[in-house]
């Protein structure tokens, strides 16, 4: 596997992924315990996973910009500094008592996840384009550690110091500087490639492509629907008196059906095409829905954030793939911006959204009101596919 030079950058990068997405899991997993235990009213506990996603919407562009200009490597050295640093602020919000504090760590942190998220256009960028699926989906494959560590280094950071929470977060410091020495080691295509940061067409040229439009809109939705769920969820379940290692198994089978069908992933979309597979993405979401309303019991939420887990996978590899064939390489740092930056505009809104809407109306309420949502993105997915078919050349027949 690790043989040729493409399948070693897939590897590095698939352990950088590892370890940003721990320090993500963990803050979505004990970031809104700890908002709720400094927060002055309960509709702000989730503000600390909201200002995470705020962090990545506004650090998605300048990161891709600054990528452009020096290259992968020195951009996501920078990104995981910041994540260091957001640990350490975050935790003396804590120690504080400052919800502000906290959120502007947690910021940080998202403004690390800015940067990381180009890591499966990276993976692209180094793999030919027979490898190509199959070293996006490896690379978000790297989430399976996250789904055992983050939660873990989540609880067992909890009691170490006082308050609470404090040492989980420097736990997340320490996971970050790991992945900046590890992406010392990356090497991709050089940044000063011919058409790199200019030529192509208007970003309105690109944007308004039906693919495009699309891939954009289902994996916002998968995103979306994720992240709202998935903020809820620690906060419903403490509300339904479940323990935190209970809450704590949740996530991480959650995280575990995020990525670990990315060993997979790929193959399905190259045997069954990419549409079927962002549609089967949503049917799992609304098995995720249908689960919530069974029952508020650990095999209802379990089984709930399983599927939602997967049906992410599904409409996030699927949409990355399907946007990749939109774009030139003179277009793609534009193209993979506004999609990343317009996705995590949406998570923002989302997490935000969700601890207000739970107080408001409950889990399984929260849950169903999603439904509409995903209606629209089967649609969209179907609308295309059959814009597909009528636009591909017709068999000729004799008689």
């Amino acid at each position: 596997m690790i043989d040729r030079p493409m399948h070693r950058q897939v590897l590095l990068l698939a352990s950088a992924q590892a370890l940003f997405q721990t320090a993500s899991v963990l803050v979505m997993t004990v970031g809104g315990l700890a908002g709720a235990a400094i927060a002055p009213t309960p509709q702000l506990a989730t503000a600390p996973i909201a200002t995470m996603f705020l962090g990545t919407a506004v650090a998605t562009v300048p990161a891709s910009m600054l990528m452009a200009r020096v290259g992968r490597r020195p951009g996501f050295v920078v990104g995981a500094v910041l994540g260091t640093t957001g640990g350490l602020m975050a935790a003396l919000g804590i120690w504080l008592g400052s919800l502000l504090l906290l959120s502007f760590g947690t910021f940080l942190v998202g403004a690390y996840q800015g940067f990381a998220q180009f890591y499966r256009f990276a993976a692209g960028e180094v793999a030919d384009d027979a490898f190509r699926p199959r070293a996006i989906s490896l690379v978000l494959a790297g989430g399976i550690v996250a789904a055992l560590l983050g939660p873990l280094l989540g609880r067992i950071g909890g009691p170490l110091f006082h308050p609470e929470y404090v040492g989980s977060f420097l736990l997340l410091a320490v996971v970050s500087i790991l992945a900046a020495g590890i992406l010392l080691g990356l090497r991709t295509p050089s940044a000063g490639q011919p058409g790199t940061t200019e030529g192509g067409r208007p970003l309105l040229g690109i944007v308004r492509q039906p693919a495009y439009l699309v891939a954009l809109f289902g994996a916002a939705t998968g995103y979306g629907i994720m992240i709202f769920a998935m903020t809820a969820t620690p906060l419903a379940m403490v509300h339904h008196h479940h323990p935190l290692a209970d809450t704590t198994l949740v996530i991480q089978l959650h995280v575990l059906g995020m990525f670990l069908p990315s060993f997979f992933t790929g193959s399905l979309i190259a045997r069954f095409g990419v549409l079927r597979i962002m549609l089967a993405g949503i049917a799992l979401f609304a098995g995720h829905v249908a689960m919530s309303l069974s029952g508020t019991g650990f095999t209802s939420f379990a089984g709930a954030l399983v599927m939602l887990g997967v049906g992410w996978n599904f409409l996030y590899v699927g949409g990355t793939t399907l946007l990749t064939t939109t774009y030139s390489v003179a277009e793609r740092g534009r193209a993979q911006a506004t999609n990343d930056m317009t996705i995590f505009a949406v998570g923002l809104t989302c997490s935000l959204g969700a601890g207000a809407l739970l107080e408001a109306v409950g889990w399984q309420l929260l849950n169903l009101l999603l439904l509409p949502w995903l209606a629209v993105a089967a649609l969209a997915l179907m609308w295309l596919g059959i814009g597909r078919r009528r636009r591909s050349p017709q068999p000729v027949t004799t008689h």
